[in-house]
C-alpha cells in the first residue's frame, strides 16, 4: 500500500478502520511522537511496538505542537508532511494521524485501542490514556528504547556540540 493511502486526516475515518479491524480480531496498537528525524531508536521502538499487535497506529505530532514541547526554537526540523509520509512508508505501520492537542489523548479516547504503547522513560500510571485504554479492556505497556539514540543528540552531533 502507498504511504500516502495510510495518512488520515478524518479522524471518522479512522475510527471506522479501527472499527473493522477489531472485529477482524486484529488487536490495534497506538503510540505517538514528534518523530522528527527517524532514527534507530525509533524504528526499533516501532517495531517492537507493532509485534505486540495485528495493526499499529502512531498518532504523530503537529508542527505546531512540536513547538510548544519546548523541543528547541528550530524544532521540528522536518514538517509533518515528512515526518507522516516517513513513518507511513515503514512495512509495519498501518494508520498515521495528526494531533495537535497538548497530549494524545482525544485520539486514544477516539479510537481505543488495544494497546497503547511508550517508551520505558514512561511509567504505565503517566501515560496519558492509561485509563482509557484499560476501561476498555485494553492492555498499556512501555517498551525498552534503544539507549544513545535521540533526535537531540543527533541534531547536536551535527552541529558539533
Amino acid at each position: 500500500m502507498s504511504s500516502s493511502k495510510k495518512i488520515y486526516r478524518d479522524i471518522a475515518k479512522l475510527q471506522k478502520k479501527v472499527e473493522i479491524w477489531k472485529f477482524n480480531n486484529q488487536p490495534v496498537v497506538f503510540t505517538n511522537g514528534c518523530f522528527d528525524i527517524l532514527h534507530l531508536g525509533h524504528v526499533d521502538y516501532l517495531e517492537k511496538a507493532a509485534e505486540l499487535g495485528k495493526k499499529l497506529i502512531i498518532g504523530v505530532n503537529t508542527d505546531a505542537s512540536v513547538k510548544k514541547l519546548g523541543k528547541g526554537k528550530d524544532r521540528p526540523i522536518n514538517d509533518e508532511y515528512a515526518r507522516m509520509r516517513i513513518l507511513a512508508a515503514l512495512g509495519f505501520v498501518d494508520a498515521v494521524i495528526l494531533f495537535s492537542e497538548p497530549t494524545p489523548l482525544e485520539l486514544i479516547t477516539a479510537l481505543k485501542p488495544s494497546i497503547l504503547i511508550k517508551g520505558n522513560d514512561y511509567s504505565v500510571d503517566t501515560i496519558v490514556g492509561a485509563d482509557v485504554v484499560l476501561k476498555n479492556g485494553g492492555k498499556v505497556e512501555t517498551i525498552e528504547l534503544v539507549e544513545g539514540y535521540s533526535t537531540t543528540k543527533i541534531i547536536n552531533k551535527i552541529l558539533g556540540k
